[in-house]
């Protein structure tokens, strides 16, 4: 069974072994079960967000957009995808990535800046404190208890921040795993009542990965949902699924990608 590791240091030194038995060929993991969805709502996108983080809170959307230069912080009305709030970060070095609203504070990561923005929750014009964070950047979300950020590897790394000394406290570290190994590009995060939905980089799925231990245990194929409800866009390379959120009164996601003109209201099957 995968090992989860409880440290009670700041921060993982870089010799540490982690039991990846699971992961290899030929595992005893069932394979993920598909989840299917419909659409019930299509709605603009702006397709200057370069989309790394989505929240559904309060009946309002927030919006993490990374690229240097234009990376920020957003809450954007879902009908029009016009942002009603913005906040552009000033250091043009800086590539946004998720988000995640927790304990009425904003947590906003970067790639490859080993900072954690944070924010008021009622108040996107400026951050109140920056956090280090030792790995990349990816995609966060919490469970009520913790913050559970990616890296783009196959962990989850469950956090505590510690403000008072601009730091994060790992409590432990999850493997990802599915039937066929180690499933890793986990990118954007949203939990969902024990699971962790995650998009995978540059590709047209997202996992369902049971917290309990690490398995994957549903994927969503969203192939040719975009060109269905935008047959005349021109995508690049680039321009890949990412950001999902969870309206939890309406039990229905949002989901939309980097650039993307359209933005997708979903309930699962």
């Amino acid at each position: 069974m995968l090992l989860i590791f409880s440290i009670s240091c700041n921060n993982t030194s870089d010799d540490e072994v982690f039991d990846n038995s699971i992961a290899g060929a030929g595992n005893s993991l069932a394979a993920p079960q598909p989840i299917t969805f419909n659409v019930d709502a299509v709605y603009p996108h702006d397709t200057t967000a370069f989309t790394q983080g989505l929240q559904y809170h309060n009946g309002k959307l927030y919006e993490s957009t990374g690229l240097p230069k234009k990376s920020s912080l957003r809450i954007v009305d879902i009908k029009s995808g016009v942002p009603e709030k913005k906040y552009l970060i000033p250091d043009p070095e800086i590539f946004g990535e998720g988000i995640t609203i927790f304990k009425n504070k904003i947590y906003q990561l970067t790639w490859e800046s080993h900072k954690i923005f944070v924010y008021n929750e009622n108040d996107i014009s400026h951050p109140v404190n920056t956090l280090k964070w030792k790995y990349e950047g990816w995609g966060i979300t919490n469970d009520g208890q913790n913050l559970i950020v990616s890296d783009g590897s196959d962990k989850l790394y469950y956090i505590q921040p510690d403000e008072a000394i601009h730091d994060t406290r790992i409590i432990k570290i999850i493997s990802v795993a599915d039937n066929r190994g180690a499933v890793d590009s986990l990118n954007e995060l949203e939990y969902i009542n024990g699971f962790v939905f995650a998009n995978r980089w540059y590709s047209n799925e997202i996992v369902k990965i049971d917290t309990a231990n690490g398995h994957v245990v549903g994927k969503m194929d969203l192939t040719g949902l975009l060109n269905q409800y935008a047959p005349n866009e021109k995508i690049t390379d680039g321009e890949v699924l990412n950001g999902i959120a969870y309206d939890s009164t309406t039990k229905k996601l949002f989901i939309t990608g980097k650039l993307w003109p359209k933005m997708f209201e979903i309930r699962l099957n």
